[in-house]
């Protein structure tokens, strides 16, 4: 059975009977990925190219549809109508520069994609890139740089989607109990935007984050190999809510918000607690087994909204 209720008229989700939770859109589970794109992320292209970063992170807990809604089913072509927000994106993005008229505008696009898989960088493009030769750092700006991963150039969109599958391809993934497609890292695909007319200059970043999704190991049953990996998926979401309820709590804004207790939190610094625009989805299975994750990634959610 369903443990959740959406009140559409107040943007409203009641998970069982009396916890309520206001969110700025809720989506029910028969909205299409036409319909999470055009709510959640179309609107945010224009910003992009007007040089706002923009990040968007799908959050949840396994099984419950994250790298469905960021990329899209397994071996899905990238013409199907279940293509997540990434594809889709990359397609409006080509399409409005491809549209535009002015010889005097030098549009150049990059593309990086990393996973943190146990706390180590990898990088997806170069998988033979060793993860100690990559670093994060901050350049004289107090900008996040990741030192030593390939970003690619590219022109066309079928550039961009031959990379995006290349780097899934090569990330990390297994069966559990809740879930034969398991991510078992944090994948992070980064788009980044130069634009020059004359004097001016934009650039931008575009980042989709696939967050590898909580897990309760009585429920997964992982064991070895599996479990050490939940552990430190926990402890990447761990670090990752506390830094979202220290930039939500005004006593602790000012002073200090523990960035570097995980890799994930300090590749993402600049989403959080920068000047980008950032949609946080979250992802949730409507089944009464669930109801304990449930209100769980809603508090986190919450959190974020705050």
């Amino acid at each position: 059975r369903s443990c959740i209720r959406i009140v559409p008229e107040h943007s409203q989700l009641v998970l069982g009977q009396d916890r309520a939770f206001t969110f700025d859109r809720i989506l029910a589970p028969e909205a299409n990925q036409e319909t999470v794109f055009d709510a959640c992320l179309a609107p945010q292209i224009d910003g992009w190219f007007q040089g706002y970063n923009v990040t968007v992170f799908a959050y949840g807990q396994t099984g419950s549809g994250k790298t469905y809604t960021i990329e899209g089913p397994p071996g899905c072509s990238f013409d199907s109508d279940e293509r997540g927000l990434l594809p889709r994106a990359l397609q409006k993005i080509f399409a409005e520069i491809s549209a535009r008229d002015d010889d005097e505008v030098e549009v150049n696009l990059g593309v990086s994609y990393v996973e943190i898989y146990q706390e180590e960088l990898c990088d997806l493009l170069h998988v033979t890139a060793l993860p100690q030769d990559l670093h994060i750092r901050e350049d004289n700006k107090g900008n996040t740089v990741l030192v030593g991963v390939r970003e690619i150039k590219v022109r066309a969109l079928q550039d961009a989607l031959r990379l995006l599958d290349k780097g899934s391809s090569a990330r990390r993934s297994g069966m559990t109990r809740m879930n034969v497609h398991s991510s078992r890292s944090h994948s992070i695909f980064t788009l980044r935007l130069e634009e020059r007319k004359g004097d001016q200059f934009v650039t931008a970043m575009f980042r989709f984050v696939d967050l590898a999704g909580s897990e309760r190991a009585h429920k997964t049953e992982n064991k070895g190999g599996t479990f050490k990996e939940s552990v430190f998926i926990n402890s990447g979401l761990l670090a990752l809510g506390n830094v979202i309820s220290a930039l939500g709590d005004p006593k602790r804004k000012a002073t200090h918000i523990p960035y570097r207790n995980s890799k994930i939190t300090r590749v993402l610094k600049d989403s959080l607690g920068g000047n980008s625009r950032t949609v946080m989805l979250t992802c949730l299975s409507p089944s009464e087994n669930s109801f304990a994750e449930s209100l769980n990634s809603l508090k986190y959610a919450n959190r974020a909204k705050n």
